[in-house]
């Protein structure tokens, strides 16, 4: 599998089936922020995030939102929203908050997966990681400039990837 290949491709967070997680040894669940649990032109994750982030805790899976995005306030605020834990300032894709993640929770690499919207941030940290990823379909068409540059290049990568769900 190459850096920036998934190793599944679903097309929603909600979808990602949180029993199938926890019976292939999940633990903990690295989760993007932005566009994966938060339409980034919303302030809040909708109500179908909440209810999938509430059976994955009740499964009992460590939940933590792993985040490139510099507005720390922000970020906390919704891991607050969300009970989850925080990293931002990831700067993904370079694997360090990964595992810094990891190293707090004493999971390892293979009872953690990554789940973002990213093929160039999420997955690649999450396979320099060491980790298994979830690649999901951006909640919005709202971005930062430079990641509508990113996007062009991602079509690219997924052409022909179906995504379950869709």
């Amino acid at each position: 599998m190459g850096l920036f290949r998934a190793t599944r491709y679903v097309a929603a967070l909600p979808l990602v089936d949180v029993d199938a997680l926890v019976r292939d040894g999940v633990r903990l669940v690295l989760l993007d922020r932005d566009n994966t649990c938060v339409p980034r032109d919303a302030r809040v994750a909708p109500a179908e995030v909440t209810a999938w982030l509430d059976r994955a805790r009740d499964a009992g899976l460590a939940l933590c939102l792993v985040s490139n995005n510099f507005h720390t306030s922000h970020v906390s605020r919704t891991a607050r929203e969300l009970g989850v834990g925080f990293v931002d300032h990831a700067m993904k894709p370079l694997p360090v908050a990964l595992r810094r993640v990891m190293r707090r929770a004493g999971v390892g690499p293979e009872a953690t997966v990554m789940i973002g919207d990213q093929v160039f941030t999420d997955v690649a940290a999450g396979n320099l990681a060491g980790v298994r990823t979830v690649l999901v379909r951006p909640q919005s068409r709202t971005d930062l400039w430079y990641t509508h540059v990113f996007r062009v290049f991602e079509r690219l990568a997924l052409r022909g990837v179906a995504f379950e769900g869709e």
